[in-house]
């Protein structure tokens, strides 16, 4: 018999996947005559090339049919919605009331003014303008905290407003905005009442265990990560095991082996095993709930499930094809979810590149250590564009980083769900096998945190268009040049050497900080991390932003070893949440604080915390002084008085924000906090006259502002620490164009990067390349 020749990947399903997906895109990013143009073109074209009657022929025209299909499903859907009553009266900003059943977990979100939640629901009945509607709309809810309670599956009357969505939004009739509590209905379905019992039970099983383990063991079950340290995520995200936070395929793969494994031991075969594969992918979908996320992954698992069952090993790509087709046709709307981008590259990716990866390797490895290579750098590969174009980022350290936790994933996830399981008719057995999915967790944990460390876990990279197609080229050279690299003994070795090299050395930032720097807004995010320079390697820092790595980052770029004093305005997250970043590996002389312990919660997690680190904690001194090195601070604000707990949902804790004075060679900074208009006036008129070189200007430039007073302090310059594409409108333009137009320099952390203010008054904004990492 001669010699098989090589194996040919049959494309031509995956193109048709391709093509589903351009009509979804197609739905969801261009305007209604483009889609029409499209939709024609994508008929008349393919129907040309299938006269000639080649194979090319029928897959273009399969393809132009699926496009058109998923275009077609989406305009009917997307015409349904948006005629609706529901629809209607949220165009004109209806107050409403009615029922509507959730069909998603209510999710904490920050909010101006106490706790909130977010949540999907179907509104069933809708009353407004005087007149009562049957309805089936579904709608997104931004609710009270005290929505956190009510279960999925279950039926709420409502009371609220209707605003209408954005305009990618075209799968809901609206937001709806609700006050007041939920009037509890129906009670959930009986499925639903019992996936809550298991997720209930998973939790309960594991709630001895310490953080974070105790959090990421349901989060690897069933994407339930509530409660996740904001620390914990970045280094999950800094080391590409982001996606174990989440419900993904290789969740439903690890359930689904360890299921069907069970099933050949006790003799089931053939249909009688589909029919069990089939009724396991049903309960993962109840026990992770119907999200668009989860039935991405539970399609995907029943498409690999028929070709595993068939023997369709050489059948990948095709049913790749059919997975993507028939998600799309079920909700078009996943076509521009960033989810399914990356589950879907990440699977092509294992199925087109790992293969040649693996082969190249397997030269020079062992066939088994081969593999675990090739599986994960081909998944990365493939999803590196996408991930920088979402985080700004590009990880160096992610294939090694699964690599090292792929071994504990799969233990950790079947023995968290046989530990819920047991715990719901034996809660001592499901807390002992509990404890040891939490050890498997704990590897992962220690593996995400030891990488995130690292002096180059990941590199900044643009998300501008530019930028992305470069990367995307890189990638696609590396794709295809990858195999030749790692071929060979000595090139692959070189290759990891180079790797381990840019990984463990920091490369310098040419300019940054530059010399002779005064004050520096870190580049955090939407939130405040402001430092001043006492000393070399020393320096005092006004409060640490929402995110560890960030503020970590930011002081380590300025050689900041010790912290003199750490102040804290206040406790909303985006000015404490980043407190462990900022006391890990630093001596800290002190922390002060606003005296009003508002937001409960974030003071109470902040003071835990710096007295963990042995820091002593006390309020701001009202009218004291303060001096170290090259600083003199002055506290202007709040008032004296006894520490005070406010009333908790955070309402009170902007206008309690600790205003400092600050002397920095030479130069005068106001560091305002989030300090509203009442407090603003207030220090106006204890303090007229007031005149300073440099302003942190308040609340992120809020359009809230005593403008009288912000123009009385004649800046020279004015500092913004805001967010990119924010969601409450930061900073205010009419502010911004007030502050120009009186002569000061504004600057933003969010189109300038981290920013630093110069000893002799200049100011310099540190390009977004140049920025702490």
């Amino acid at each position: 018999m001669p010699p098989a020749g090589p194996v040919r990947t049959d494309l031509r399903m995956g193109l048709v996947g391709v093509a589903a997906w351009g009509g979804g895109l197609a739905a969801g990013l261009l305007p209604g005559g483009w889609r029409l143009v499209v939709a024609g073109l994508c008929v008349v074209v393919p129907l040309l090339l299938a006269w000639r009657a080649t194979a090319w022929g029928a897959t273009a025209l399969a393809c132009g049919v699926a496009l058109v299909a998923v275009l077609g499903v989406a305009e009917l859907r997307a015409e349904r919605v948006g005629t609706d009553p529901t629809a209607a009266l949220a165009r004109d900003g209806a107050a409403v009331s009615g029922s509507l059943v959730l069909t998603s977990d209510p999710r904490p979100i920050a909010a101006a003014r106490g706790d909130a939640v977010v949540l999907r629901a179907q509104v069933r009945e809708l009353t407004g303008r005087g007149s009562t509607w049957r309805v089936r709309s579904p709608v997104l809810v931004i609710a009270p905290g005290s929505w956190a309670e009510v279960p999925l599956g279950a039926e709420v009357g409502f009371a609220g407003r209707l605003e209408e969505t954005e305009p990618g939004e075209r799968h809901l009739s609206a937001v709806v905005v609700a006050v007041g509590e939920p009037r509890r209905g129906a009670a959930p379905d009986p499925w639903w009442r019992a996936t809550a019992a298991l997720r209930a039970s998973l939790r309960e099983a594991v709630a001895h265990r310490p953080a974070p383990e105790r959090v990421l063991v349901p989060a690897l079950v069933a994407g339930d990560d509530a409660g996740l340290d904001p620390a914990v995520a970045e280094e999950f995200r800094a080391t590409g095991l982001t996606h174990l936070l989440a419900v993904s395929g290789t969740n439903l793969t690890l359930l689904l082996g360890a299921l069907l494994l069970t099933a050949r031991a006790v003799g089931l075969r053939g249909r009688a095993l589909l029919l069990l594969g089939l009724l396991g992918v049903l309960g993962f979908v109840l026990l992770a709930r119907t999200e668009p996320s989860v039935l991405r992954a539970a399609v995907m698992g029943v498409v690999g499930l028929l070709a595993l069952t068939r023997g369709g090993g050489g059948r990948a790509v095709r049913s790749l094809g059919v997975a993507v087709l028939v998600l799309l046709l079920l909700d078009p709307a996943l076509a521009v979810a960033p989810g399914f981008a990356l589950s879907v590259l990440a699977t092509a990716g294992i199925v087109l590149l790992a293969p040649r990866w693996r082969d190249a390797l397997a030269r020079w490895l062992p066939r088994w250590l081969a593999e675990a290579i090739a599986v994960p750098t081909a998944a990365q590969l493939a999803c590196t564009p996408v991930v920088a174009g979402l985080s700004g980022q590009v990880s160096l350290v992610a294939v090694a980083a699964n690599l090292l936790a792929a071994p504990a994933v799969g233990p950790a996830t079947v023995l968290g769900l046989l530990a819920g399981c047991l715990g719901l008719v034996w809660p001592w057995a499901g807390r002992q096998v509990g404890t040891l999915a939490t050890w498997c967790v704990g590897w992962i944990v220690e593996v995400a945190h030891r990488g995130a460390a690292l002096p180059t876990a990941a590199v900044d990279w643009g998300t501008s268009a530019g930028a992305l197609v470069v990367l995307t080229a890189l990638t696609v050279l590396l794709a295809w040049r990858g195999p030749w690299l790692v071929g060979s003994r000595a090139r692959g070795v070189l290759l990891c050497l180079v790797l381990v090299v840019a990984v463990l050395v920091r490369p310098p930032t040419p300019g940054w900080p530059p010399r002779g720097w005064s004050v520096v807004a870190c580049d955090v995010g939407q939130g405040d991390a402001l430092v001043l320079a006492t000393a070399p390697g020393r320096a005092v820092l006004v409060d640490v932003g929402p995110d560890p790595a960030a503020v970590d980052r930011c002081l380590d770029d300025l050689g900041v070893e010790t912290l003199d004093l750490l102040v804290l305005s206040h406790f909303h997250a985006d000015h404490v949440d980043g407190l462990r970043g900022a006391l890990e590996d630093r001596a800290v002389g002190e922390v002060w604080v606003s005296r009003v312990l508002d937001p409960t919660d974030g003071a109470r997690e902040a003071l835990a915390l710096a007295r963990e680190q042995g820091v002593p904690v006390r309020p701001a001194p009202y009218a004291g002084t303060w001096t170290s090195g090259d600083v003199r601070l002055q506290v202007l604000w709040p008032t004296a008085g006894e520490p005070a707990p406010g009333p908790g949902d955070g309402s009170a804790a902007n206008d309690a924000s600790v205003v400092l004075l600050a002397e920095v060679h030479g130069l005068r900074v106001l560091l305002t906090g989030d300090v509203e208009p009442p407090g603003q006036a207030a220090l106006a008129r204890t303090l007229p006259g007031l005149d300073v070189d440099v302003l942190k200007v308040p609340h992120h430039g809020s359009r809230h502002q005593d403008l009288d007073w912000l123009l009385s302090l004649r800046p020279e310059v004015a500092l913004l620490t805001v967010g990119e594409d924010n969601g409450y409108g930061h900073p205010s333009p009419d502010l911004v164009r007030t502050l120009q137009g009186a002569g000061t320099r504004v600057l933003r952390t969010d189109t300038d990067g981290a920013l630093a203010v110069l000893g002799d008054g200049d100011a310099a904004g540190a390009p977004a390349t140049l920025t702490a990492r």
